[in-house]
């Protein structure tokens, strides 16, 4: 198993999420986080004083997968929410070891198999 984790523009959000579903992974996390990388900086007005924008708005989307599923999933992100301009953002793949569920405090051992048939 692992986990993907990629910080994507906050617009691209929908498409990214509709190519998810569209290859049959609808179970995933999503978070708004700050964050800088390349992007350039940005001018903003507030309260009629000038200031620079150095941290973006991103988007986080996470997700835990079987192993046979991380190359469609990666094509699909990428083409989802990729412009070709600085500040697209940055994918990672981690790998899963364990898994745990909370409320009987067992190991998951139906994790793999779920993410097999694109829920966690």
């Amino acid at each position: 198993m692992k986990k993907i984790e990629a910080i994507i523009r906050p617009q691209k959000i929908t498409e990214t999420i509709k190519g998810l579903k569209n290859i049959g992974i609808t179970g995933f996390t999503v978070s708004q986080v700050v964050g800088r990388g390349k992007q350039k900086d940005t001018k903003g007005v507030y309260r009629g004083k000038n200031y620079n924008v150095t941290l973006h708005p991103k988007i986080k989307l996470e997700i835990v997968l079987s192993d046979h599923m991380i190359d469609l999933t990666l094509k699909t992100i990428i083409e989802s929410a990729q412009t070709g301009e600085d500040g697209d953002g940055k994918i990672y793949v981690y790998p899963i070891l364990e898994a745990y569920n909370i409320r009987t405090g067992e190991p998951d051992i139906t994790i793999d198999d779920l993410s097999t048939k694109g829920g966690f």
